[in-house]
């Protein structure tokens, strides 16, 4: 069988960047390392992360209270802000727990955090293209004064309150071509509309590579992530929008071969918090076949 790999598949800068920070912390002998909920969407890669003596501890959109054992002898705790980022209450929280904090906000999400402060303090209501219980769009919301509005269809802007001047951003993991119809919309819904597009690159260059890969010749695709993980089930989506078969897998052994052995050319793409080694073994599995 024949891959075709894109060349975008796996962990994004901020993802990788996050994960070094954390690594950074424990090989340095900071132990315990706490993330504020899963470091990346990725449950293989926690495996992996855990047994570095980097924890886990509060919930996946960064709302629980967090309860962190008292710190034993010889102890010196961080606490991790993934890249995801989180709101300023949130940040607050944080700091008052008594260790070391430190941000591994992606930048991306920052820039995207900057506009809807700056914005909301000049008196404009923010409209985020996004996931309201994703928390990259959780976090961002924090950020609106108050006045934050989150959307994902034409029908959600029709049912926003009138508003005069308008902010609106994308959550950095959305689809590309759903924010330039979305935002063209609202320009025509309200007096002044200001766009801003932070999509981020990796994102982009995912999507982009899913279609260069239906049109390089692949007859399926195989999209390799975390099924929770926001980006890689819209990998997915965009591959079923190319009429390909679709299989969307969080590791290897989750291949059927008797499925795959239908198709003689296999496109392969993986979402921002898929580590390298369970790309390779997907790979590895269907050339084998």
């Amino acid at each position: 069988m024949k891959v075709l790999r894109a060349k975008s598949a796996g962990f994004c800068w901020g993802v990788e960047r996050a994960i070094d920070i954390a690594r950074d912390y424990a090989h340095q002998g900071r132990h315990p390392v706490y993330t504020d909920g899963p470091l990346i969407h990725n449950r293989q890669m926690m495996d992996v992360l855990s047994k570095e003596g980097i924890r886990e501890v509060g919930d996946y959109q960064s709302k629980a209270d967090i309860a962190v054992a008292p710190v034993a002898a010889g102890e010196n705790p961080v606490m991790v802000v993934r890249a995801h980022g989180i709101s300023p209450e949130r940040r607050t929280y944080l700091k008052q727990l008594g260790m070391e904090f430190k941000d591994a906000t992606c930048p991306d999400v920052g820039i995207i955090a900057g506009k809807i402060r700056l914005h909301a303090k000049k008196g404009y209501a923010t409209i985020i293209f996004g996931d309201k219980n994703h928390p990259e769009t959780i976090g961002l919301m924090g950020y609106t004064e108050g006045r934050g509005y989150c959307i994902t269809t034409k029908a959600d802007i029709d049912a926003l309150p009138a508003l005069n001047r308008v902010c609106m951003v994308s959550q950095s993991t959305m689809f590309m071509h759903e924010f330039a119809e979305l935002s063209a919309y609202a320009r025509t819904k309200f007096a002044e509309v200001l766009v801003f597009d932070t999509i981020c690159q990796a994102t982009k260059d995912r999507q982009t590579d899913v279609v260069s890969l239906a049109q390089q010749g692949a007859q399926a695709m195989v999209v390799i992530g975390g099924h929770h993980s926001a980006n890689t089930v819209k990998l997915a989506s965009l591959a079923r929008l190319q009429n390909l078969p679709t299989f969307h897998v969080e590791t290897a052994a989750e291949l059927v071969p008797e499925e795959m052995k239908k198709f003689s050319v296999v496109g392969v793409t993986a979402g921002a918090s898929t580590p390298e080694f369970l790309i390779s073994e997907v790979c590895a599995k269907l050339e084998a076949l």
